[in-house]
């Protein structure tokens, strides 16, 4: 049992309870006399007049006391308002997207709604075709930058404006701001699946065009229509006019390096059977690395074989010639037009997957290159330096190989005369510059490059289309094809610094092709109708470092 607690036991009370000012029990508190009032420690003594406030209590948008108008700054916007940014209508609508979209939001010109009903567009149903168009357009292979203008001239034409389109290299996002006091809209899409068909892509083109297009009056359920029908037509070319024409590009490109007749029905070959490999491989449902992988294996088996023959051709003609239609040239392109337009994240994922092309191709290569040097092949990594100077049959062949490069690419066979022609014409200056006047490979290799995409981009700007179709095939002679095989010959036969030098040349190739044709499209827009002063001097303010 518990003993009852004494006064010592008991919870001490507060201060509060036991104060000196607190009088005893059955004592009144005495009332204080009128002259003397209880006031804070806080207050002001007698005979101290404190300063008056510097501004009243009131909004915070309130004018300063201390504002005055005849010394007041320089306002930040002039008196006759900021200008708009207006762009030409006759400019290309590429252009005319690519301005806006470097602009901010507030100063983009609000866009005419003139595809849309009195109850105004369907928001959802627009930005679910925007996506869709978006994603033929990124699976295609078209940069980052021209899908998004792409994207958000769809948008303007419908009436929306305040649309911010995002790409990466798989996922597409759009978002959707009615005004600023709305919630915004946000759908996205996912890209599974690439293919390589420029004939799609340029009806895409075709619909795009019929969209911005002032005379034209395409409903959104006029546009689904179309791109269900682009998505439902077949290929213009057949698997087997494919491989064939994968093996006609090989010969052609052995050609090119200084082959003859027989060289090129033995490259040809090498090249139908690595096209046949591949296509198993893609049946069984193998990555595409190791589709490259056994893809670059039979040309590289057929040098060898010729080698171990003992036959007076040129063994690394037929391989290098195998190699052409491997490298992803095209890939390797959009990675650095994505990284020169400042779509970092996109093009750090295009070079990646460029790369692993690049190392699929090199371990097919070498495995047969090293089975070769166990049986004391001898497999002459010298003869890189044997130019072989035939002007009017190399033209002849640099332009076969453009043309079957363009039909592997599933071009429309209007544009196949286009991309042969552009890629006859940049032989002839590679030619010029690397091998009559004996200059640098990488210079003449980034001028030839240049003019292929100045050309193809100004054909494409005529015909209001993609200038894919007109510079990938036509990028396909200046490939380096040759110092990737020389690099693998030599990590073959353990001539490792002399390997890894001529792989940094291939890639050195490879970044001057991408750089060039970047380059010759940013020059061709200059001879178009480009914005005014205004719009192009802020449109370049983009990713400034101050």
């Amino acid at each position: 049992m518990a003993e009852p607690e004494g006064p010592e036991d008991r919870k001490p009370q507060s201060d509060e309870a036991r104060s000196a000012f607190t009088p005893p029990a059955g004592v009144e508190q005495p009332v204080p006399p009128e002259e003397e009032h209880p006031t804070s420690e806080f207050a002001v003594p007698k005979g101290f007049h404190p300063e008056p406030a510097a501004e009243p209590e009131g909004s915070a948008f309130a004018t300063p006391s201390t504002y005055s108008v005849k010394q007041a700054p320089a306002a930040f916007t002039p008196a006759h308002g900021i200008p708009l940014a207006k762009l030409p209508v006759d400019a290309p609508w590429q252009d005319r997207m690519r301005t806006m979209l470097r602009l901010p939001v507030s100063e983009r010109p609000v866009p005419e709604a003139r595809k849309e009903d009195e109850s105004g567009p369907a928001v959802g149903r627009v930005l679910d075709l925007t996506l869709r168009i978006g994603e033929l357009l990124l699976a295609g292979g078209e940069a980052a930058e021209d899908v998004e203008a792409a994207m958000f001239a769809i948008c303007r034409s419908y009436g929306l404006d305040r649309c911010e389109p995002t790409v990466t290299f798989t996922l597409l996002s759009i978002t959707h701001q009615p005004s600023l006091v709305d919630d915004p809209i946000t759908a996205n899409r996912t890209v599974r699946r690439r293919g390589t068909d420029y004939t799609r892509l340029a009806a895409v083109y075709q619909l795009l065009a019929d969209i911005n297009a002032e005379a034209h009056e395409v409903t959104p359920e006029e546009a689904y229509r179309r791109l269900a029908d682009i998505r439902r037509n077949r290929h213009p070319y057949p698997g087997w006019v494919q491989t064939a024409a994968a093996g006609v590009l090989a010969g052609a490109a052995s050609v090119l390096l200084g082959g003859d007749t027989t060289v090129f029905f033995v490259a040809a070959l090498g090249a139908v059977l690595g096209d046949r490999l591949a296509w198993l491989c893609a049946g069984r449902g193998l990555p595409e690395f190791y589709q490259f992988l056994v893809a670059a294996m039979p040309p590289a088996a057929m040098g060898v074989l010729l080698t171990l023959l003992h036959t007076d051709l040129r063994p690394s003609a037929v391989i290098t010639g195998g190699l052409f239609a491997l490298i992803p040239g095209r890939a390797l392109v959009a990675a650095v037009q994505d990284g020169l337009t400042g779509f970092y994240i996109t093009a750090s994922a295009r070079l990646l997957e460029v790369g692993y092309f690049f190392v699929a191709i090199v371990v097919g290569v070498l495995s047969v290159l090293y089975l070769a040097v166990q049986f004391d092949a001898q497999l002459n990594p010298e003869g890189a330096l044997s130019a072989v100077e035939r002007p009017a049959i190399q033209i002849v062949a640099a332009m076969v190989l453009c043309a079957t490069f363009a039909i592997l690419l599933q071009q429309s066979r209007e544009t196949v005369v286009f991309a042969t022609l552009n890629g006859g014409v940049a032989w002839v200056v590679y030619a010029s510059i690397a091998v009559t006047a004996d200059g640098s490979a990488v210079m003449a290799t980034a001028v030839a490059a240049g003019l292929v995409g100045l050309f193809g981009q100004l054909i494409a700007r005529y015909h209001h289309t993609s200038s894919l179709p007109y510079v990938t095939a036509a990028i396909g002679p200046l490939l380096p094809g040759s110092a990737t095989y020389f690099g693998v010959l030599a990590i073959a036969q353990n001539n490792l610094d002399q390997g890894f030098a001529s792989l940094a040349k291939a890639a050195a190739l490879a970044l001057a092709i991408a750089i060039g044709v970047n380059l010759g499209s940013e020059l061709a827009r200059l001879f178009m109708q480009a914005p005014r002063a205004a719009a192009a001097r802020r449109a370049a303010k983009r990713t400034r470092g101050f």
